[in-house]
């Protein structure tokens, strides 16, 4: 393979490829990130998800098995104020599925979570000094931005749109995740909702790269060399692959996930707030079928999930995924059966060919 001719992001994160892993909350692991770690790309732990001992457990796993970079990915949304009425009226719209599946619909929701970057996961980030700290949905408060910068971490962060990627540079940023709107899992949108915002990748890219001066990583519908040659063209000095590892064995995945993604037509996908609260980009089903993708009567982020929880516990067990997220990219038919680490060096091998 040639030398990478652009090393901004090699040199910055420490790395010998120009390909990072997505986090993709719930769906990777420490596995995912040693594999992508050993083969010369950089390996990421979401950790929206996770208590801070999971997250050292996951660390040390990590640490064992590879000696690469190590990047660890939190949320920066703000904790919704309770809505109580709308939380009521999102579970009525559900009543007909509970009463289908046989859910307690007198039972109290349960709460659906995931955690924004805080003092407990600054002090975490202080401790166990990963190389990298990245966040989605913006930055955290500046002083604690400040603390994560202090602890040696190059902080990277997703935006979707070029003044997003201004805003981030201005606010500290090492490194923009350029989000393209064929991106799976949710958009990192901060600075609007419209989400008719949302551009493609390779609109994004170049945009990006020429309103900032700081490495600029290509994100959204890559998941072959293709994509990255493309990317790198258009200015990119990596890309950021996530869909394509989810077909790999390291993705921690359900069965009905796994179908829907070998079975899935390329165009059928789309953006929903259902599950969560805000856009995120997956494969249809049942549930945004009849419901529509995006509704109104969803709570805000993260809470939406709660009320559909009692309807995943029921119908998960038996393959059945009408009422789970089925996170997915629009590239989803270049996925391809194998190993995260074998996919890593054949995606640079291809690509470093041209370069």
């Amino acid at each position: 393979m040639s030398t990478w001719q652009d090393r901004r992001i090699l040199d910055l994160l420490g790395i010998e490829v120009p390909i990072l892993q997505a986090p993709m909350a719930g769906a990777t692991g420490s596995a995912m990130a040693i594999a992508v770690g050993n083969a010369g790309g950089l390996g990421a732990l979401p950790c929206a998800m996770l208590t801070a001992e999971q997250v050292r457990r996951e660390i040390e796993a990590f640490r064992a098995a590879c000696q690469g970079p190590l990047n660890l990915n939190f949320f920066c949304h703000q904790p919704p104020a309770p809505d109580p009425e709308r939380d009521a009226r999102w579970k009525q719209a559900l009543k007909p599925y509970y009463d289908e599946v046989g859910a307690d619909f007198e039972a109290a929701t349960p709460v659906s979570n995931r955690a924004p970057f805080d003092e407990q996961s600054c002090r975490l980030v202080e401790q166990l000094r990963p190389q990298v700290v990245s966040f989605h949905f913006g930055l955290p408060a500046p002083a604690l931005l400040q603390r994560v910068k202090a602890s040696g971490a190059t902080v990277l962060s997703s935006a979707t749109t070029v003044a997003e990627a201004v805003w981030l540079e201005q606010h500290g940023c090492d490194a923009i995740i350029a989000m393209g709107y064929e991106a799976g899992g949710h958009r990192g949108m901060f600075l609007s909702s419209d989400i008719t915002s949302q551009i493609g990748t390779f609109a994004l890219v170049p945009q990006v790269v020429d309103a900032v001066t700081v490495p600029v990583i290509a994100a959204g519908g890559i998941a072959d060399h293709r994509g990255l040659r493309a990317a790198l063209a258009l200015g990119a000095a990596a890309v950021q692959i996530g869909t394509a590892y989810l077909f790999c064995p390291e993705a921690k995945v359900g069965a009905a996930h796994r179908r829907a993604l070998d079975s899935a037509a390329a165009s059928d996908t789309a953006l929903t707030n259902l599950f969560t609260g805000r856009p995120a980009r997956g494969i249809n089903n049942r549930i945004m079928r009849e419901l529509g993708p995006m509704s109104a009567l969803a709570p805000q982020f993260p809470l939406a999930g709660g009320a559909l929880m009692p309807l995943r516990a029921i119908t998960d067990p038996q393959g059945n995924s009408d009422f789970s997220n089925l996170w997915s990219g629009q590239a989803l038919r270049l996925g391809r059966h194998m190993g995260a680490g074998e996919l890593t060096r054949e995606i640079a091998s291809k690509a470093g060919a041209y370069n």
